[in-house]
């Protein structure tokens, strides 16, 4: 729950989860139309209750994304953490940093990023020398969580196949090593046919 409310689903504040998780206390969310009703159970353990593979789906718009190219990024010692550092320096924060041999991507948010976003580029190719910079606008954040995820094959082809049938280009992909959840990177214009293209297929079917 804690991964779905930071992801935008709003239901309750991410914060909110930690001390309740902490102490293992248990949360009812229900309706407020139909308070009678059992409603959703949230816990420490999954006890008395069917699992399906995913939870809920989330999503939130306004994001950016830095690509930075250089060959042979991966030989030089700390080029991650200058990164990070420069962006620290400029008061912003990171949502994902997925990488590859010669490229790294950050993403954050597009507010944070507006303000201080042509002299952050300036720096970034001072203390980098890199070959290349691009910075993508206009980029939407789905996340898919589930604890049912775990250990099952085929979940992520089920997710991409669903998208491609949707005609939804996927930007950039992040899972984490917990596998609960496995967030996509789509363009604004696809946000809305993405989430009802996951929810169809893992929800509905």
């Amino acid at each position: 729950i804690r991964e779905l409310s930071y992801s935008g689903a709003n239901v309750l504040h991410d914060e909110a989860i930690v001390p309740c998780k902490a102490k293992n206390i248990p949360i009812n969310i229900r309706n407020t139309e139909r308070p009678e009703d059992e409603g959703t159970m949230i816990g420490p353990n999954d006890k008395g209750r069917e699992r399906g593979i995913v939870t809920g789906i989330a999503g939130r718009r306004n994001f950016s994304m830095i690509y930075i190219d250089k060959d042979m990024m991966n030989k030089e010692r700390g080029f991650g953490a200058r990164v990070m550092g420069i962006l620290e320096e400029f008061g912003i924060s990171y949502e994902h940093a997925p990488t590859g041999i010669d490229s790294m991507s950050v993403i954050m948010e597009t507010a944070q990023l507006a303000p201080v976003e042509e002299r952050l580029v300036e720096e970034l190719k001072v203390r980098l020398e890199p070959n290349k910079i691009k910075i993508f606008h206009e980029l939407a954040l789905i996340a898919t969580v589930g604890h049912g995820m775990t250990g099952q094959i085929g979940v992520a082809a089920r997710l991409f196949t669903a998208l491609a049938n949707a005609e939804v280009n996927i930007r950039t992909i992040a899972q984490g090593s917990s596998e609960i959840n496995i967030i996509v990177g789509v363009d604004h214009s696809d946000f809305d046919r993405a989430i009802e293209a996951i929810y169809s297929e893992f929800v509905v079917s």
